[in-house]
């Protein structure tokens, strides 16, 4: 009697495939992974409880894949899957959630394998063939099948152009040209008859972080998965699409907008209340959604997409609720038809080389000598006008201008430097260029490796951008004075820049927010804490400049705190230079007597 084989260890990872028999002829044993191998073919099994895949033993060798543990489970292999053809393939392997209890679920799917992940180069076609047991409460229990590498690239590959034609290629979703001419088409239906509905965009939150924190593989897990979440929490006949990195834009036809907050909400909560589970782990996220009611609230598309950014940025301001609705507003529609006219201004501006410098003098206490000029920029308009930096330069930083900005307030700068020799200028920079490289490497093409005229420069940072980013600000810092520049911190005492911060970031000056010296005379505590701020800043040893000084008891209450500088129209109002960069120190109009 012939011994009975040993068993297999349990959880061994492979497939078990014919036993020789004793029994049989000479004959070589029937090899089956052998057989497949030669045949570009290997089996698998997956348990959808465990998400665990067992394969056969050439599974690696037939696929490419160097690790196993790559292929070990669903999720990990599905990360092997074009991001076109995950979502079908899944689909196709389980059939949906509608499929009645105890179905056996034959499939046979093609689709793109990417061997060394969705960033390698690596991939190949491969046909997926098997049947998908469905448990007692439709759900998928146990898939088993074959994976054979099939010689069909030139028509896959043509496959996939003409698919990412129209789709996202991470998500698998419509991608932002498709989703747009879905919004165009509804709105010409709904021109042609009475229909309700509404456009969409989901905004994933936090989706920075988790880059910063987990690497931008897992950032686009997440943004897979939730698309997913919300795709399935949808209608039938709604469409969703990838708008941008974290954006899914959403047409809901014959909705209304007791709907809209239906399905809104169903989204948020499809997202939210359950962890996303990346290959890392258990990672949470929520959604914003900003709505816009169509048609009555946008005629065209690009009115839809506008308004649902506006109600979507009010919904990530929101402490309450995450969704918020588009309401008409004349008000705000009109000074965002007032800021895009003036981000316009700007632009042409800037091109037709209209931007100019306004000086005013930061004098020395007691002498009330101009130590240096602080540059403020103005703009001439077409009219012959001058509009003020507080006119334009907020909108040029709403509408991502301000560095074009800063580069051309550098160039006037170093203009100004060479034609007068004899002048120091402190010149401001905005959050955006505090961290720019681009713009130092500027900086350093003007001036050239020598210092002579770096020296005779300070830059100023406001108090705000520097501490959204201290680290960045502290290299900025640095960088500047490597350079020869000085550095003042602008604006100090408006923020929360405690001293400790002072100390890492190494500036040269800090100028004391006018608000605070504007009611000295007035009020006793702004005194003391003026006076608090000047010798903390001495300790440190960092001048000061008070700012906004507008008369004469302003300027003594600073200079017997011991200020090192003031500014301020009680020492000189800013003066427009002269079109010739050779003429353009101004006059000292100090407006005080020695």
């Amino acid at each position: 009697m012939n011994p009975e084989p040993p068993a297999r260890p349990h959880g061994s990872g492979r497939l078990a495939f014919g036993e020789r028999d004793d029994d049989a002829t000479d004959a070589s044993p029937l090899e089956l992974e052998d057989i497949l191998t030669t045949i570009l073919e290997t089996a698998y099994r997956w348990d959808f409880a465990s998400d665990r895949m067992d394969w056969a033993a050439n599974a690696q060798t037939v696929l490419g894949v160097g690790d196993p543990e790559m292929i070990g489970k669903g999720r990990a292999f599905a990360l092997l899957v074009d991001p076109a053809h995950a979502g079908p393939r899944y689909d196709g392997i389980t059939g949906g959630p509608h499929l009645p209890p105890g179905t056996e679920l034959r499939y046979c799917l093609r689709y793109r394998f990417l061997p060394e992940g969705r960033r390698g180069r690596a991939a190949v076609w491969v046909e997926d063939t098997g049947v998908c047991a469905i448990d007692a409460e439709s759900r998928p229990r146990l898939a088993q099948g074959t994976l054979r590498l099939i010689d069909n690239r030139r028509r896959g590959e043509e496959e996939r152009m003409l698919y990412l034609g129209n789709h996202d290629e991470l998500t698998g979703q419509l991608n932002r040209t498709r989703l747009t001419e879905e919004l165009t088409r509804f709105l010409g239906t709904a021109g042609r008859k009475p229909v309700k509905g509404a456009f969409l965009l989901a905004g994933v939150n936090d989706l920075t972080l988790i880059n910063e924190t987990y690497g931008y593989d897992v950032g686009d897990e997440v943004i897979t998965i939730a698309g997913r979440r919300i795709g399935r929490a949808l209608r039938g006949r709604d469409c969703i699409g990838r708008f941008s990195s974290n954006k899914f834009g959403i047409v809901l036809e014959d909705c209304d907008t007791e709907g809209v907050d239906v399905i809104a909400q169903r989204i948020m909560a499809a997202v939210r209340d359950s962890v996303i589970d990346p290959s890392v782990g258990a990672v949470a996220t929520t959604l914003s959604v900003g709505a816009v009611l169509l048609p009555q609230h946008a005629g065209n598309a690009q009115t839809a997409i506008a308004r649902a950014l506006q109600a979507l940025d009010l919904a990530r301001h929101s402490h309450s609720d995450r969704l918020a609705v588009y309401q008409h507003c004349e008000r705000r529609d009109s000074e965002r038809r007032s800021a895009v006219a003036i981000a316009d201004e700007v632009v042409r501006a800037l091109n037709d080389r209209r931007m100019i410098l306004a000086l005013q003098p930061i004098v020395t206490s007691r002498s009330h000598e101009p130590e240096l000029y602080e540059c403020l920029l103005r703009m001439k308009r077409l009219d012959g006008t001058i509009a003020s930096a507080s006119e334009f330069i907020p909108v040029a930083e709403q509408f991502g201008l301000a560095k074009l900005v800063d580069h051309r307030a550098l160039e006037l700068a170093i203009e100004l430097l060479h034609s007068a020799p004899d002048i120091k200028l402190a010149l401001n920079v905005s959050a955006a260029t505090a961290t720019d490289p681009q713009w130092l490497q500027g900086l350093e093409a003007y001036f050239g490796k020598g210092t002579g005229l770096t020296e005779r420069l300070t830059i100023e940072i406001t108090e705000t951008a520097a501490i959204s980013d201290l680290q960045e600000t502290a290299k900025f810092v640095a960088a500047l004075k490597a350079l020869g520049c000085r550095v003042a911190l602008d604006d100090f005492g408006a923020g929360y820049t405690s001293f400790r911060n002072l100390r890492l970031l190494g500036v040269d000056m800090v100028k004391i927010d006018g608000s605070v010296i504007q009611n000295l005379g007035a009020q006793a505590e702004n005194e003391l804490f003026v006076r608090t701020l000047i010798d903390l800043a001495k300790s440190f040893g960092i001048t000061t400049v008070g700012e906004w000084v507008g008369d004469e008891k302003t300027a003594k209450i600073l200079e017997k705190a011991g200020v090192s500088y003031m500014q301020g129209y009680f020492f000189g109002a800013p003066e427009l230079t002269k079109q010739e960069p050779a003429t353009g120190l101004p006059p000292n109009r100090r407006g005080i007597s020695r």
